[in-house]
C-alpha cells in the first residue's frame, strides 16, 4: 500500500522536480511540498506550461554590478574575505548539481545512479548526525554507503566524481577579477563552502585561496559554526563574506559577527524564465550557459543580443547538427543556405563543420515564384495574388513586374486601394488571357537565374537548400527551376527548419522525402505543429533570429559582368540590432561546443528541446515580451 501511494504521488508530472528538491529535506516538509506539486500539477495540467518571460528591458539588467574593481574597493574595506564556492566563485556546466550524478552513472552505465547518490548523501547525514551531532559528512563517509548500495569500489567512484565534477566545474569570470584586485592588495581571501568535497579538490579550482569545507571540518556556515572557526583562526579582525544563500551566506555570516554581501544565486533568478519542459541533461546544460551569461553580473546585454543568445542559439546549434547528419546519411554533395534566413546559420554551420562544402545561395520566394510560373501557375497566383489580399494594389502589383502587361488594366484599378479576393480573381483571369506574355516577360530572369546556378552547382549530383520554413515553397521551387528549367540533373532536398501553413503543399513532399523537417510537422511532433501559429507572427519572430539585415531578393537579371546581376528589396531598419541577435546566437553556439567538449559529450538537441525557449516567446500569456523587438519584424517578406 505505502508503495502505491508513494507511486500516485510522485508521478511521472512531478517526479524530476520533486526528486531534485528532496535531498536532506525533514519528512513532513517533504510531504507537505509532495501535496502542493500534485495540487498544482492538478490545476495546471492541460495548460500551456510555459513560464512568463521578462519584458520590462534585458533580462541580464536585473543582475547587473558595478565592475568588479568596484565590488573589489568595498571589500577591501574589510581584513579578511570569504567566498563562497558552488555558484558563488565557481559555476557549474548545469543548473542542478544533481544532474553532475547522472553524468556519472551514464559513464559508469549504472542506471538509477543519480538517485542513488542522493539517497547516500542522505543516508550519510544522518549517521554521521546521530554518531557526531554534525551532518557534516566527506566524499568518503557518502561512498562509504554507497559502495554497499550499487557495489561500485568506493576509490574508484571517489575518482569519477571528483573527475566529473572538475569537468563541470569552471570560474566565475565576474568574481575572478574582484578576488585578484584583492589579493594584489594583499588581502587574506579564503574560500568558505559547505561541501562534502575536500580541500585538496577545491584548491584544483581555487589554488591561491585557503579553502574551509564543511565536510572534512565539521563545522558549516548554516548553523555559524564554520564562521566562527574562521575568526577563531584569524583573530580580531574585520571580516565580510560573499555568497548566494539567504541563510547560510547572509542571515549566518551576520550573526557571527562577519558583514554579508549577497551575490543572488544565478539559477534561482534565471530559472524563473528558462523552460524546464526539455531534456533533463541538455535542459540542464541550457540553462547553466543561459544563466551563468545572463546573470553573472559582469555584463549587461542589449535585448536583441539576448533574443540570440536565450531563443536561438540551442536552436541553431541543433539545426547544424541536423543538418549534417542528414548530409553524412544521404552523401549530399553541397548545402546552399537559403538567403536571407540562412546568413548566420551558415556562419554557425562552417564555425561547427568547418572542413564541409556549404555555400550562401540566394534565393526568395517572390524570384522561385517567378522563375517557376510555368510550371507551378496556381502556386504563382496563390503566393503573389491571394495571400497578398489586405496590401495595397500598387505594391502587388509592382511585385509581379509585368509593367507593360497591367498597363491597360492599372488605368482602371484602385491602385492605392487594399487588395481584395474578388480584385485577386479579376487579376488572375486576366493574367491567364496573357499567359504566354507573362512567361515571356520572366524569360530573362530564367535565364539569368540558370547562370548563377550552374556556376553555384558545377559538379554536383545531389544537394540540399537549408532553409527555415514554412510552407517548403523555396526549396520546392528552387528544385523545379534547377532540374527542368536550367537543365541540370542534381535533386534539390528541402532541409527546414519548420514545416507548417498549408499541409496539403508540404505534406505529400516531405512524405516523399524532397523535404525534411528538424522542428516539427504535420507527422513529427505534432503538438508544436499545431501550436505554432502564422497569424500571431510566430513565423515571423523565428525569422527575426535568423534572417541577414539586407533586403529580401526581388529576382537576378541578365547582365553584370558574370552574366547576372541581383536585385533586392530595400535593406531592413537598424541592421545592427540585427547582427547584434546573430552575435548572441554564435555566442551561445561557442559556449555549447566548449561546454561539450569540458563535458566530454555530444548532447543531443532534439527538434522539441530546439523549439523550447522560443514556445515561451509564441505563448498567449507573454504577448508583450515582442514589443521592444516588433520594429525589427519584416512584416512584408512574410515567411514561406
Amino acid at each position: 500500500m505505502k508503495e502505491r501511494i508513494y507511486a500516485a504521488l510522485v508521478n511521472r508530472h512531478i517526479r524530476e522536480k520533486y526528486l531534485a528538491w528532496r535531498p536532506g529535506k525533514p519528512r513532513p516538509v517533504a510531504l507537505a511540498y509532495l501535496l502542493w506539486l500534485n495540487l498544482a500539477c492538478l490545476f495546471r495540467r492541460g495548460t500551456d506550461p510555459v513560464k512568463s518571460l521578462y519584458r520590462l528591458g534585458s533580462e541580464s539588467g536585473l543582475s547587473h554590478r558595478e565592475s568588479p574593481e568596484a565590488f573589489a574597493r568595498r571589500l577591501s574595506a574589510y581584513d579578511v574575505i570569504s567566498f563562497d564556492v558552488f555558484d558563488t566563485l565557481v559555476f557549474r556546466l548545469v543548473d542542478r548539481p544533481e544532474e553532475v550524478f547522472g553524468l556519472m552513472g551514464q559513464a559508469l552505465g549504472y542506471p538509477g545512479f543519480a538517485r542513488l547518490r542522493m539517497a547516500a548523501e542522505r543516508q550519510a547525514r544522518a549517521e554521521k548526525n546521530r554518531r557526531s551531532g554534525t551532518p557534516e559528512v566527506t566524499l568518503a563517509e557518502i561512498w562509504g554507503v554507497l559502495a554497499e548500495m550499487t557495489g561500485i569500489p568506493a576509490a574508484a567512484g571517489i575518482q569519477a566524481e571528483l573527475a566529473w565534477e572538475k569537468r563541470c566545474c569552471y570560474p566565475n569570470a565576474y568574481l575572478v577579477q574582484v578576488v585578484k584586485v584583492l589579493l594584489d592588495q594583499g588581502k587574506q581571501v579564503i574560500a568558505a563552502s559547505d561541501m562534502y568535497l575536500g580541500p585538496a579538490m577545491l584548491r584544483q579550482m581555487l589554488p591561491d585561496i585557503p579553502c574551509y569545507v564543511s565536510g572534512r571540518l565539521g563545522k558549516a556556515k548554516h548553523d555559524g559554526g564554520l564562521y566562527r572557526l574562521i575568526r577563531e583562526t584569524y583573530g580580531l579582525l574585520s571580516y565580510a563574506h560573499v555568497g548566494d544563500h539567504p541563510q547560510a551566506d547572509v542571515a549566518q555570516a551576520k550573526a557571527q559577527g562577519v558583514t554579508p554581501f549577497f551575490y543572488p544565486n544565478v539559477h534561482r533568478v534565471g530559472n524563473r524564465y528558462r523552460p524546464e519542459d526539455m531534456s533533463p541533461l541538455t535542459g540542464s546544460v541550457y540553462r547553466a550557459l543561459v544563466n551563468t551569461q545572463l546573470h553573472s553580473g559582469l555584463r549587461r546585454f542589449s535585448r536583441a543580443y539576448e533574443y540570440g543568445f536565450v531563443y536561438g542559439g540551442l536552436f541553431t546549434a541543433g539545426f547544424c547538427r541536423f543538418i549534417h547528419a542528414y548530409r553524412e546519411a544521404h552523401q549530399l554533395d553541397r548545402l546552399l543556405f537559403l538567403a536571407r534566413d540562412g546568413a548566420v546559420l551558415l556562419e554557425a554551420y562552417r564555425r561547427m563543420y568547418p572542413e564541409e562544402s556549404a555555400v550562401y545561395a540566394y534565393w526568395s520566394r517572390l524570384a522561385g515564384l517567378k522563375l517557376t510560373a510555368g510550371e507551378y501557375r496556381q502556386m504563382y497566383f496563390d503566393r503573389l495574388l491571394f495571400h497578398k489580399v489586405g496590401r495595397p494594389v500598387d505594391r502587388v502589383l509592382s511585385a509581379l513586374e509585368l509593367p507593360e502587361l497591367l498597363a491597360p488594366l492599372a488605368a482602371e484599378l484602385p491602385l492605392h486601394a487594399k487588395l481584395t479576393n474578388k480584385l485577386a480573381e479579376i487579376l488572375q483571369h486576366y493574367l491567364l488571357q496573357h499567359w504566354d506574355q507573362v512567361l515571356a516577360a520572366y524569360a530573362g530572369q530564367r535565364s539569368a537565374a540558370g547562370v548563377y546556378y550552374r556556376r553555384l552547382l558545377a559538379g554536383c549530383r545531389k544537394a540540399g537548400a537549408v532553409d527555415i520554413g514554412w510552407a517548403g515553397t523555396g526549396p520546392i521551387t528552387l528544385n523545379c527551376a534547377v532540374n527542368r528549367i536550367f537543365g541540370l540533373t542534381c535533386p534539390v532536398t528541402g532541409i527546414l527548419a519548420g514545416a507548417t501553413g498549408d499541409p496539403g503543399l508540404a505534406e505529400p513532399f516531405l512524405a516523399g522525402g524532397q523535404l525534411v523537417s528538424y522542428l516539427f510537422s504535420q507527422g513529427n511532433n505534432r503538438d508544436l505543429w499545431h501550436g505554432h501559429d502564422p497569424a500571431r507572427k510566430h513565423n515571423l519572430y523565428w525569422e527575426l533570429l535568423l534572417s541577414g539585415p539586407e533586403g529580401s531578393l526581388k529576382g537576378f537579371y541578365p547582365g553584370g559582368s558574370g552574366g547576372y546581376r541581383l536585385a533586392f528589396q530595400p535593406n531592413r531598419p537598424n541592421p545592427q540590432a540585427i547582427r547584434e541577435i546573430h552575435r548572441g546566437i554564435l555566442d551561445f553556439v561557442a559556449r555549447f561546443l566548449a561546454a561539450e567538449n569540458r563535458l566530454g559529450l555530444r548532447l543531443p538537441i532534439t527538434g522539441r528541446d530546439a523549439y523550447a525557449p522560443m514556445r515561451g516567446v509564441c505563448s498567449p500569456k507573454n504577448r508583450g515580451f515582442m514589443a521592444e523587438l516588433e520594429e525589427l519584424l519584416d512584416e512584408i517578406q512574410v515567411g514561406t
